[in-house]
């Protein structure tokens, strides 16, 4: 685009939880630091949640211009009428503020929200991280967010591919690898000492819990969430333990977790922010659970990973990652061999850490916002011609 005499194109991006606001914050300070582009942000969500720490605060302090903070549930309240609250909040905001773009991320109800009003309204949609394999309802949010949008910026080579067979078009999609890395290779991470004295943190060695509900699998949940946490306490190790998301389940994890409530060998946060999460997961003996911090970052910082279930099924692989089912026996026996693990070699399976950069080179192109809002479906075997 010509910067001489341009009309500033607004990137809206939508955010719904601490974890989604991490990988995002990098592409925002990248657009709004270009003189091309206006950078606002549409928060809703666990943000806005008290229970989980009310992480709009974080959000707030990051200190962008243009930031809406829309509640768009209560405890409780199940995912259909969620995603039906966020999109008759984004729609008013969207027709007051008329963004040219609206970017999401990942496989969340906020995603989903966002695709559908962008495409009903002829407001470019971007998608972070499509083409990925997720578990439960997440992998159909995913897919579908994908099939909403127009331009799909993802982590990797495998991820193009997805998209490709899903019939979208070889022109849309951009490999810019994964956003957080960006955050987890920065030199500016707090040091682990100054993360202790903020979260008061004491332990000199310890594991990370992160275990979020299965919603296709809630007969099972209440069952893993005590495995687990019965498998920590006969561990004898220190955990940092990290509430699991607001999906529908969530309460037989939290019972779970009223075992250990006033055991010191515990300590638990609704949230924290993510840089530092990111050194704490860094200097970790291992995380635990089910989360994709697991399956995506730990293995950047080569942590080992003992995951549990199938939350992550079918997703990337590591040597690094130790994949269990919920039985008792089997998650402490994998504690207790953490130490067989022989080598520790990091991943860049995920990306460099020059996403943003590459996002707002991209999104400085004039070909991006011309691309077509009526999209084709690109049979595979057209493509290869």
């Amino acid at each position: 685009m010509d910067k001489r005499s341009v009309v500033k194109k607004k990137v809206l991006f939508l955010t719904g939880t601490r974890a989604d606001f991490g990988k995002l914050k990098p592409l925002m300070k990248s657009v709004d630091e270009s003189s091309l582009l206006e950078c606002s942000i549409f928060v809703t969500g666990m943000h806005t949640m008290a229970k989980y720490g009310y992480t709009v605060q974080e959000v707030l302090d990051a200190n962008f211009q243009h930031i809406h903070v829309f509640m768009n549930q209560i405890d409780g309240e199940p995912m259909d009428l969620v995603l039906s609250n966020t999109v008759g909040g984004l729609s008013r905001f969207v027709h007051e503020s008329k963004p040219d773009m609206i970017v999401v991320h990942g496989d969340r109800i906020e995603a989903l929200a966002g695709a559908i009003v962008g495409a009903l309204n002829n407001i470019l949609v971007a998608h972070i991280e499509g083409g990925e394999v997720s578990g439960t309802i997440d992998g159909l949010i995913r897919h579908s967010v994908s099939k909403l949008s127009h331009l799909h910026y993802v982590a990797n080579e495998e991820a193009k591919n997805r998209l490709l067979q899903m019939g979208e078009s070889p022109d849309a999609v951009f490999i810019i690898g994964s956003p957080d890395i960006d955050i987890m290779l920065s030199e500016k991470l707090p040091t682990l000492d100054e993360v202790k004295i903020r979260y008061e943190i004491n332990f000199q060695k310890y594991g990370i819990i992160l275990f979020h509900t299965v919603t296709t699998e809630n007969d099972a949940i209440a069952k893993q969430a005590n495995n687990l946490v019965s498998a920590a306490i006969k561990s004898n190790r220190d955990y940092i333990v990290i509430y699991p998301n607001n999906d529908a389940g969530n309460e037989y994890i939290f019972s779970a977790y009223e075992r250990i409530r006033d055991n010191p060998k515990f300590r638990f946060f609704p949230s924290l922010r993510f840089e530092y999460f990111l050194t704490l997961l860094k200097h970790a003996d291992f995380i635990l659970g089910n989360s994709s911090s697991g399956i995506r970052e730990a293995p950047v910082y080569a942590v080992p990973c003992i995951n549990i279930g199938t939350r992550q099924q079918d997703r990337f692989t590591h040597e690094m990652i130790v994949n269990v089912n919920g039985d008792e026996e089997e998650i402490l026996n994998a504690i207790r061999g953490l130490g067989s693990i022989s080598t520790k070699q990091s991943s860049c399976y995920f990306g460099q850490g020059n996403s943003a950069q590459s996002f707002k080179t991209l999104l400085e192109e004039a070909s991006v916002w011309n691309a077509p809002k009526q999209k084709r479906f690109c049979d595979l075997h057209y493509q290869t011609k």
